[in-house]
């Protein structure tokens, strides 16, 4: 990769630079989608307060069934980065292409959950109507499963050589059409019919198949052609598709707890009325601002790790991991002043659907839940960051394991039992929230600092080879084995 297209530089690596290069890009890609995705939620307001309230439940357990895939193919990512890393662009291009096969899979379970998603919602409990939007929704968004799973895979190609910049073009790209035909379709603009909730889930469709296309026209380049030789590795590998699902699936797995853990949550959360129900999404809606740019920084940790794995530089990826975390706490801090002080800003934008009235409520609700949010940024911040460092080296069951435990230990069965003997309350739920973050996110802080993930990796078992990327040599830092003062055997395949 060029350095013109690349964002690794030599004389950055371990730097705040080099951080930015690789995160700026990512965020500002995960940005667009989560205003996307808010202003999709405000429109679907607009149009009917009941779509609000079908719209996160049902675009949760649509996500719940995906996550095992999505989760899955973002360990591309993890694969390209540290095979790019050691210098092996081809394999790089080979563990793509499984990424690829495995999106191909997505598709069908997806499709047998359809006819099965009225009888979760019909145990819900919620109010007739919400629960006619949320089947018509979700029965949509189930044909979306290809082309969001392998654009996933795509991303995690470009992200993982360092050309965090298409990820950008193309998320922006895959944004702006959602929001296009989200205006078209949900409100019947033009000569097209007015298709409410529906023509949301649709224009999520359009627009993942645009970013799909978009993709791959990208890899006819003479980059990807030539140096990374993508279109001659297209060959299922079994021995790597395997390898791509041993280290992918715990992560899949940890996806499928955690949407699992929050929609049967938010399920549960249902039954206290549409007033809670509709200021707790309101109130997830407004923490996806920051914890989607979130995801892009942890993502950028994970290719940076993934990269210094593959160099045998670990050291420098325990700097860059600490940088991120300082730079989410920045934004954190930003964000729990405007949501403290001045919480308006961001809930008058949900209120244009509704009377002054009969918003008040969902209102006075939604500013105590989020000083909640406020409560958890900083433990938030601390999973995402360290998460994606750990996955980044290959500890991908950790992750899963002390998730998944938390998830379901702290937040899930309480929420559980206290339905059960009828004692569930707003403030208790979101106090298990808040449990369940906390320990979470120190938890991912101790793993990390115990740097067991130092020594894995997810390639084969080899000496990393610093033969190529001609701008990294430095003499001036090599040692005696010709690698980087820092430098280890990355034999290990440690989980």
């Amino acid at each position: 990769m060029s350095s013109e297209s690349s964002a690794f530089r030599a004389a950055e690596a371990g730097t705040l630079r080099e951080l930015f290069r690789v995160a700026v890009p990512l965020v500002l890609s995960s940005g667009s989608l989560s205003l996307a995705h808010v202003i999709d939620r405000i429109m679907l307001t607009w149009h009917s307060p009941d779509a609000l309230a079908a719209s996160t439940p049902a675009g949760m357990l649509h996500w719940t069934m995906m996550s095992l895939f999505i989760g899955t193919a973002t360990t591309v990512n993890t694969f390209v980065a540290q095979y790019d890393g050691a210098g092996d662009r081809r394999r790089a291009s080979e563990a793509t292409w499984q990424g690829v096969y495995l999106a191909l899979l997505a598709g069908l379970p997806l499709l047998i959950a359809v006819p099965l998603a009225p009888y979760v919602f019909a145990w819900a409990d919620h109010a007739p109507e919400v629960q006619r939007l949320e089947n018509a929704y979700f029965s949509v968004l189930c044909f979306g499963a290809v082309p969001m799973t392998l654009a996933t895979a795509l991303s995690g190609y470009y992200s993982g050589i360092g050309a965090t910049r298409i990820v950008l073009l193309v998320n922006v790209i895959l944004s702006i059409a959602n929001l296009a035909f989200d205006a078209v379709l949900i409100f019947g603009l033009g000569p097209f019919p007015e298709l409410g909730i529906r023509g949301a889930a649709v224009a999520t469709i359009i627009s993942y198949l645009i970013a799909v296309g978009l993709y791959l026209a990208l890899l006819l380049r003479r980059t990807e052609r030539m140096d990374y030789q993508f279109w001659n590795c297209w060959k299922f590998d079994p021995e790597l598709f395997r390898r791509l699902l041993r280290y992918g699936f715990p992560t899949g797995v940890n996806y499928l707890a955690d949407t699992a853990g929050f929609t049967l949550f938010l399920i549960l959360l249902g039954r206290l009325g549409p007033v809670a129900q509709q200021a707790t999404n309101l109130s997830f809606n407004v923490n996806g601002l920051v914890f989607v740019p979130l995801m892009g920084v942890s993502t950028a940790v994970s290719t940076i790790v993934g990269r210094r794995i593959g160099e045998g530089r670990p050291g420098l990826a325990v700097r860059s991991t600490w940088l991120a975390f300082g730079c989410a706490m920045v934004w954190n801090v930003v964000f729990m002043a405007i949501i403290l002080l001045v919480p308006d800003v961001v809930i008058s934008l949900y209120a244009a659907g509704s009377t002054p009235e009969e918003f008040a409520p969902v209102r006075e609700t939604a500013i105590v839940l989020l000083r909640y949010v406020a409560v958890f940024l900083t433990f938030d911040a601390m999973s995402v960051v360290f998460s994606g460092a750990i996955r980044g080296a290959g500890d991908t069951r950790f992750a899963m394991a002390w998730s998944l435990v938390t998830c379901w230990s702290l937040m899930v069965l309480p929420v559980l039992a206290a339905d059960w003997y009828g004692n569930l309350s707003l403030h208790f739920c979101w106090s298990a929230v808040i449990a369940y973050i906390s320990i979470c996110g120190v938890g991912m802080l101790w793993r990390f600092l115990g740097g067991r993930w130092q020594t894995m990796r997810v390639t084969e078992d080899r000496e990393v080879v610093l033969t190529v990327w001609d701008e990294r040599e430095d003499p001036s830092e090599t040692n005696d084995r010709g690698a980087y003062p820092d430098a280890i055997p990355t034999s290990s395949n440690a989980s």
